[in-house]
């Protein structure tokens, strides 16, 4: 028994079962759906009706997620980093494929994906894993909006978890000179001295060849930064943004440093021989091959115990630089350029909570600003310098009546 029907409107029908169907024209095909209740069959043909008035097609109701993912990583392959598509094609494969691969797109709500991060959390997967799957699944989503696919981005309406506050390991000025004595002389003079000057990411400093390097003006190209994809394969890939890629100012020591790592490298290679492996890199193995991350970390460790130093990541190098920058008042525009950011406002929201040390000098002068000067009438004024007149008088010394002068 029909209980909607008009043009655009779609139908209701209740079939033997006692169960409802709703059927909805589109393209000269039908769309149907089923359900216990008359209100769902309802609610399905106005939500289908209004992706419709915005573009829906009929192929793009028979997608699934699955089908449109796997699409979408051979469209992406090109425009990523091989670590990235990996890592987005192990996301898909171990995570939605198996809960949401069937879904189809134009099934996708706000209200399954948040289901989805939900399951992921109470199944223990970790914080970090869910943003990227978040991140990944919106710039998905949002391309299939943009191609028609879909009439809406569904995780707009979705709530991943917050990551954890980490706190910053910021070694102390004094404690900078500490590590950096203790590694003079060793394979991490160089290489620390310059990471504490700039702020650089661990995978640029290695990536960085002596080409980038200009020795007159004292200044320093990234220009690309090392990918490991596997344990012992690794290439080289350009900065992720154009603010990656910038030149750097140096100053005499770390100038200094680097000449030490230049005279040091060709003693290596003369130490080497034939087992030396020309890469032009500025940091590298005895052999010229690039460094492995793990190890460099193994050293630093080992480095840090041995000055007697706390134990931070090498990481946190780059949070002292930008640290020591600040504190130095260094302009946060100049800083955020060192760094590579995007932008100033990135550094502020980063190391914002650096700039405490500043608060007492800003208080004593925001106090000057506001201390009210008090103002006087003219007669005020007038009052105010007569009595000044007469305070003076009152002040001169009393002298005694000259001596009587007979005639």
């Amino acid at each position: 028994m029909a209980k909607i029907r008009g043009k655009n409107e779609g139908s209701i029908l209740q079939l033997e079962s006692g169960t409802w169907r709703a059927q909805v024209s589109l393209q000269g095909r039908r769309l149907s759906f089923t359900s216990k209740t008359k209100r769902e069959c309802q609610e399905w043909i106005k939500k289908t009706i209004n992706q419709i008035d915005k573009g829906m097609t009929f192929a793009s109701t028979t997608v699934t997620l699955d089908e449109y993912l796997q699409g979408w990583l051979i469209n992406i392959k090109a425009s990523k980093s091989k670590n990235t598509w990996l890592s987005y094609e192990q996301l898909i494969r171990n995570h939605l494929i198996p809960l949401l691969g069937k879904v189809k797109l134009k099934d996708l709500s706000p209200d399954k994906i948040q289901s989805f991060y939900n399951h992921l959390m109470a199944t223990n997967v970790g914080t970090y894993t869910i943003i990227k799957i978040h991140i990944m699944l919106h710039s998905a989503l949002e391309q299939s909006v943009k191609v028609g696919l879909s009439t809406r981005n569904a995780t707009n309406g979705a709530m991943p978890p917050k990551p954890p506050t980490k706190e910053m390991d910021i070694l102390e000025e004094s404690q900078v000179s500490q590590m950096l004595v203790a590694s003079r002389g060793g394979r991490l003079d160089s290489l620390l001295q310059l990471t504490v000057a700039t702020g650089m990411r661990q995978m640029e400093l290695l990536g960085l060849k002596w080409t980038d390097l200009d020795w007159i003006k004292k200044t320093l190209r990234v220009e690309r930064q090392l990918e490991r994809s596997t344990v012992y394969k690794v290439h080289f890939v350009q900065p992720k943004t154009n603010h990656g890629r910038r030149t750097l100012a140096l100053g005499d020591q770390t100038m200094a440093a680097l000449r030490r790592q230049y005279d040091h490298q060709n003693e290596e290679r003369t130490v080497a021989g034939n087992r030396w492996i020309e890469n032009g890199l500025i940091f590298t193995t005895k052999v010229d091959t690039p460094i492995n991350s793990r190890n460099l970390l193994r050293d630093f460790k080992l480095l840090l115990q041995k000055a007697g130093l706390p134990s931070i990541r090498f990481h946190d190098l780059r949070h002292t630089a930008a640290s020591l920058m600040l504190n130095h008042n260094i302009s946060v525009i100049v800083v955020s350029r060192r760094l590579g950011h995007a932008k100033p406002s990135i550094t502020l929201d980063v190391y914002g909570h650096l700039f405490p040390s500043f608060q007492a000098e800003a208080a004593q002068q925001i106090d000057d600003f506001i201390t009210p000067v008090e103002l006087h009438t003219l007669n005020q004024l007038h009052t105010t310098a007569h009595e000044m007149q007469i305070s003076a008088i009152k002040s001169q010394p009393a002298y005694p009546d000259p001596p009587y002068i007979a005639k």
